[in-house]
């Protein structure tokens, strides 16, 4: 089934900056994000995080699957590795979403980073951008609803959860460089 993506749209973009302190040369966000307990998927974000586990796509391409809530939609996110190293990912899915109304779906897009500010000084950002896709639009319609009025409740939910998530992922990643 063909997805169509509104790149001319946006639903919803966050961005969190959380400052940590680590050794920069022992971050691995590429494989903390492939070595993710699903347990500490969920301490991330309690309450929200459902479930978290690696694959890979039928073409071998890394995937992460993300279930959550955010808002009112159990969000099940088919994460691909566009870009992934130490201390930059990006992450993009075509992401089903079960809504008080049905299912449809949506574009999420995942950026992960880890910068040094000085010494072992860091700062993490978590980019979170969700497009809509036709089938979306389509469906926000025919419930009664306007894309405005779906991106207003997306940015808000996304939003909060995000801050929510981006101080966990943040000691998470750091536990992850100084274990051993």
């Amino acid at each position: 089934m063909s997805v169509t993506v509104r790149d001319d749209l946006v639903l919803s973009h966050s961005v969190e900056e959380v400052e940590v302190s680590a050794p920069f040369d022992a971050v691995d966000i590429e494989t903390w994000l492939k070595t993710l307990p699903d347990k500490e998927y969920q301490r991330c974000a309690p309450g929200d995080h459902k479930a978290a586990g690696y694959t890979v796509d039928d073409d071998g391409t890394p995937m992460s699957i993300n279930v959550e809530m955010i808002g009112s939609g159990l969000v099940i996110q088919h994460y691909r590795y566009e870009v992934a190293g130490p201390h930059y990912c990006k992450m993009v899915s075509i992401s089903d979403v079960l809504t008080p109304n049905g299912w449809t779906n949506v574009q999420v897009i995942w950026e992960l980073r880890m910068e040094q500010i000085d010494g072992d000084r860091l700062r993490y950002t978590n980019t979170v951008t969700s497009r809509p896709t036709e089938e979306m639009i389509k469906f926000t319609e025919e419930h009664g609803g306007t894309f405005e009025q779906a991106a207003a409740a997306r940015q808000e939910a996304s939003g909060a959860h995000n801050k929510r998530e981006t101080p966990r992922f943040a000691a998470s990643i750091v536990r992850a460089a100084t274990a051993a």
